[in-house]
Formats: C-alpha cells, sequence, structure tokens
C-alpha cells in the first residue's frame, strides 16, 4: 500500500466518527424540534371552546328494505379541556361539559384523551366490550403519537398510533381504529357492533377541528365484517376566552384527586398487558353510575367498583 493511501486511510478513520457523530447529532436537533412542534398542535386542543357536533349517515349499505338510517344529530355546547399531564413524552387532556344555565352551570365529565410518544403497548377494540393487547415493535412507531381515548368513567374506548404532520400551514393526525359505538347510538341502535372510526385532528385558526369518517359494523367471531351504514362526523371546537369555563376549571380542581384514583386504578389494569373484556353492567348498574356517585371517594372503594368490572 502507497504512503499516499495509507495517509488517506488513516484520514478517513479519524474523519468518518466525526461526520457520522454531525449526521446523528443534526438528526437528534430535527427530531426534537419535530417533536416540540408535536406537543404544541397536541396541547393547542386545550382551553375552553364553543363545540359543534355533527354526525349524519352518509351511505347505506344494509340488504334490509326497512333499514331506517340514524337521523341527523347536531348538539353544542361549552366544553373545557384541562391539560392534566404535560410531559415529554405524555399529554393528558381531560374534557367537561358546561352546559345549562350559564350563571350556575352544570358541569359533565366528558371524554380524556391521552398522547403517548412512540408508544408500543395498544389496546384494540374488537367488539362486544373487548379489547385486544398488542405489541407494536418499536421501529413500527418510531416519531409517532399513539391516541388513548377514554370513556366519561375513564375506561378504554380507542387507540390509535400514527404520525403528526406540519406542511403547507397545517397541523393534522389521521388514524382509523374499531370502536365502541358512541353513546348517541348503543342507545338507540343493536343492529351492529362496531365503529371503525377515521379520525382526523386539525389544527385550524379558530381552535380545532375533529374530522371523521366511520363505517358501522357488524362483527361475528370468524366471519367476514359485514359494513352496514356509513357515517360522517364534523366536530368543531372554537376557542374562547378561558373565562367562560371558569365553573369547569373550578369542578375539576375540586374532583381531580378523585379522578386521578380512577387513573391509577385503570393503569393497574391497562398495565397488565393482556386482552381486557369488562362487564357492561354490576349489579344492574354501569360503571360511570358508580364513580359519578360522590360517595365513591375512597381510594380502596374506588379500586373495588373497577376491578368488579373486570372479567377474570
Amino acid at each position: 500500500m502507497s504512503r499516499t493511501l495509507k495517509y488517506l486511510t488513516r484520514k478517513m478513520k479519524t474523519v468518518l466518527p466525526t461526520i457520522l457523530a454531525l449526521v446523528l447529532s443534526v438528526g437528534a436537533i430535527a427530531q426534537r424540534a419535530k417533536m416540540k412542534e408535536d406537543r404544541e398542535a397536541i396541547k393547542s386542543m386545550c382551553g375552553c371552546f364553543e363545540v359543534t357536533f355533527n354526525f349524519a349517515e352518509t351511505f347505506n349499505h344494509s340488504t334490509d328494505s326497512l333499514y331506517k338510517p340514524s337521523k341527523t344529530k347536531v348538539d353544542k355546547g361549552l366544553e373545557w379541556a384541562e391539560l392534566v399531564t404535560d410531559e415529554d413524552d405524555k399529554i393528558s387532556i381531560q374534557h367537561l361539559l358546561q352546559v345549562g344555565n350559564p350563571a350556575d352551570p352544570h358541569i359533565v365529565k366528558h371524554w380524556r384523551q391521552d398522547w403517548l410518544y412512540e408508544n408500543t403497548d395498544l389496546y384494540s377494540y374488537n367488539a362486544d366490550n373487548t379489547w385486544t393487547y398488542k405489541k407494536l415493535p418499536a421501529d413500527q412507531v418510531k416519531g409517532q403519537w399513539t391516541q388513548k381515548v377514554f370513556q366519561v368513567d375513564d375506561s378504554p374506548r380507542y387507540e390509535g398510533s400514527s404520525t403528526w404532520v406540519h406542511v403547507d400551514g397545517k397541523s393534522f393526525w389521521e388514524n382509523t381504529s374499531d370502536a365502541p359505538l358512541p353513546r348517541r347510538e348503543y342507545t338507540t341502535r343493536s343492529d351492529y357492533n362496531l365503529t371503525v372510526r377515521g379520525n382526523r385532528h386539525e389544527v385550524t385558526d379558530y381552535g380545532w377541528l375533529h374530522d371523521q369518517d366511520n363505517k358501522k359494523v357488524i362483527r361475528e367471531a370468524g366471519k367476514e365484517d359485514i359494513i352496514l351504514a356509513q357515517e360522517k362526523g364534523y366536530n368543531t371546537y372554537v376557542k374562547v376566552d378561558d373565562s367562560r369555563c371558569a365553573a369547569a376549571a373550578a369542578w375539576w380542581k375540586s374532583n381531580g384527586d378523585k379522578w386521578a384514583m380512577v387513573r391509577a386504578k385503570w393503569d393497574d389494569v391497562y398495565g397488565r398487558n393482556q386482552n381486557l373484556t369488562l362487564e357492561e353492567k354490576v349489579d344492574n348498574k354501569v360503571l360511570y353510575k358508580y364513580l359519578f356517585d360522590d360517595e365513591y371517594n375512597q381510594e380502596e372503594e374506588i379500586e373495588e367498583v373497577i376491578e368488579s368490572f373486570v372479567k377474570k
């Protein structure tokens, strides 16, 4: 080997680690910047909003000539979205509805959404009040956020992992997940047992938008899914001054400790990392009616009643 070649070889051995370190450093900086942008988009869903919920059945695939589509539903309300957890890789937002007389409003604990960065533990809904636990490979969720959506009693609804996209002045997250029927449907319909939810969360100049393209599905073990109908959901969250939701914010300050105990118990259940099936009722009573009762405020009784709904 010539002296020149030996020199170049030694030089490359010296320079390559520096170049590699520089590339990795630039990549890490870009990842942190992207993650910061993601977090800002998620946290922009916090605060006080005038909400309009719009749902309309769009396509009917039923073979039954007597099939009746769900009525178009439009509801409005004031909603407070409280930032419960704000960690680098986890953001938790609790939604509270503020309804009735503005001078003396009634507060309703609504849904909750948790956002987890590069999360590998997923509970996928599989009809009949059952969720299947899945362990995702780390490379599949790299750079992604899992949105975990919970019922009013903090029991599971649906989850999905996708990447936040920031392009052309837009910030949005899209995912399709299997989910239970929403309350507006399961109280009036029994001809299907699963919703395939196409979710898009987009930050807008007025607040944010929850855009949905849903399928109403009949799922039976050992058979192909049957799509009964399709539905459009278009829910707008228009940001207003936080003072308008002062009653909801005050309610959470008074009741947050109780719901922290509820979340802790559910975290224990989810942390078992196994398939989960829940009873619909215990002693002819649904779970939220137990937990919404002010008499259930001690950790032991909260844990006991939640555990009673977990099928062994």
